[in-house]
C-alpha cells in the first residue's frame, strides 16, 4: 500500500448517534454509498469481536463484483469520539483492487458531527495496475466524497439518497447529451460535410458570399466543437447552461430568418431549440440541488 490513503472529511449538524447508526446499519449504509450496491452482515456469535460482511458493487447491468470485509471492533474514547477499522477485498480480478484497509472516525463537537474516513488498498496486475489505479484511485476518492454529501444531505434535509442521486445522474445527463447535440451540428453539418442549407443560412445571415460563408461554416463548426468540449468540465456546465437560456431564443430567431422553410420541417429548428432551451432551465434548477463531493474536505487539516 505504498500509493497515498483516500482520505475524505465532513461536517453533519446532527448527533454522533445518528450519524453512525447510518453508516454502520447495512441497510441504511448501501443506500447513501455509491461504492456499494449492497451490504450484508454475516451472522456472529455474541462472544465474536469482529463482525464479518460480504459486498457487491453493480458495475453495468449483468455485470458484479463482490467481496468480503471485516469490520474490527469500535474503540470510543471519554471524549465520545469513535472509530471503526475495516478490512475489505475481493477475489475476483475484474476489481482492481485485491485488498485494503482503513477506518471511520466519528467526532462530536458542539455543532454536530465530523465524519471522516481514511482507507488505503493493494491493487493487482503489478505495474500494469499501479498505472491504471492513477486513473481509479480519485475516482474512488471522488465517489467517496460524493457519498459523504449525500449522506449529510439525507440526515439534514431528510431526502433521500435515491431522490438525490437521480437528480445528480439526470444533471450530468442533460450535460452529456448537450455536449452530444453540440459535437454532432458542428462535426457534421458544418466541418465534414458543409451542408447547403448551413452555408445557406449563414450567407442570409452576413454579408459573405458563397465562398467566404464555406470557409467560414468549417471555423463555426469547430467552435461548435469547442463548445461541446466544454461540457465536460464541472466549472462551466452553470455558465453554460445560462448562456444557453440566453441564445437559443436569438439562434431560433436567426435560424427562422435565414430559412423559413426549415421553420415547417421535420425536427425542425423550432422544436429543437425549444426543447434544448427548456433543458437548460431543467438543467440550472437541477443543479441548485445537486450532491457534491466538493462539499468534503479531501486532506487532512485542510480549511473548510
Amino acid at each position: 500500500m505504498g500509493e497515498k490513503p483516500i482520505y475524505v472529511e465532513i461536517e453533519i449538524q446532527d448527533d454522533i448517534e445518528r450519524i453512525w447508526e447510518y453508516s454502520q446499519n447495512p441497510k441504511l449504509h448501501e443506500q447513501w454509498d455509491l461504492r456499494f450496491t449492497s451490504i450484508t452482515y454475516n451472522d456472529k456469535l455474541p462472544e465474536e469481536e469482529v463482525q464479518t460482511f460480504t459486498y457487491s458493487t453493480k458495475v453495468m447491468p449483468g455485470i458484479q463484483v463482490t467481496g468480503w470485509g471485516e469490520s474490527k471492533g469500535t474503540h470510543e474514547k471519554a471524549s465520545g469520539e469513535k472509530t471503526s477499522a475495516l478490512h475489505f477485498g475481493t477475489e475476483q480480478l475484474l476489481s482492481p483492487i485485491a485488498e485494503g484497509k482503513g477506518y471511520w472516525k466519528y467526532i462530536p463537537h458542539e455543532k454536530g458531527t465530523t465524519f471522516l474516513t481514511q482507507y488505503n488498498y493493494d491493487v493487482r496486475f503489478g505495474v500494469l495496475g499501479k498505472w491504471g489505479d492513477r486513473l481509479f484511485r480519485p475516482v474512488m476518492g471522488w465517489g467517496t466524497a460524493l457519498s459523504f454529501d449525500v449522506l449529510k444531505r439525507w440526515v439534514e434535509a431528510g431526502e433521500s439518497p435515491k431522490t438525490q442521486y437521480r437528480r445528480f445522474f439526470a444533471f450530468y445527463a442533460i450535460c452529456f447529451l448537450f455536449a452530444f447535440v453540440w459535437m454532432y451540428q458542428g462535426l457534421v453539418p458544418k466541418f465534414l460535410t458543409q451542408h447547403p442549407l448551413e452555408i445557406s443560412m449563414l450567407t442570409q445571415l452576413s454579408p459573405l458570399t458563397g465562398g467566404q460563408a464555406s470557409t467560414a461554416i468549417i471555423w463555426v463548426g469547430m467552435a461548435e466543437m469547442l463548445f461541446a468540449c466544454c461540457w465536460l468540465v464541472p466549472k462551466l456546465q452553470k455558465r453554460l447552461l445560462q448562456l444557453q437560456v440566453v441564445i437559443f431564443p436569438f439562434l431560433m430567431l436567426s435560424a427562422i430568418i435565414a430559412a423559413p422553410a426549415a421553420a415547417i420541417a421535420p425536427f425542425n429548428v423550432i422544436t429543437l431549440n425549444v426543447t434544448l432551451w427548456i433543458l437548460s432551465i431543467v438543467g440550472l434548477l437541477l443543479l441548485e440541488q445537486l450532491p457534491s463531493a466538493k462539499s468534503c474536505k479531501r486532506k487532512r487539516g485542510e480549511a473548510a
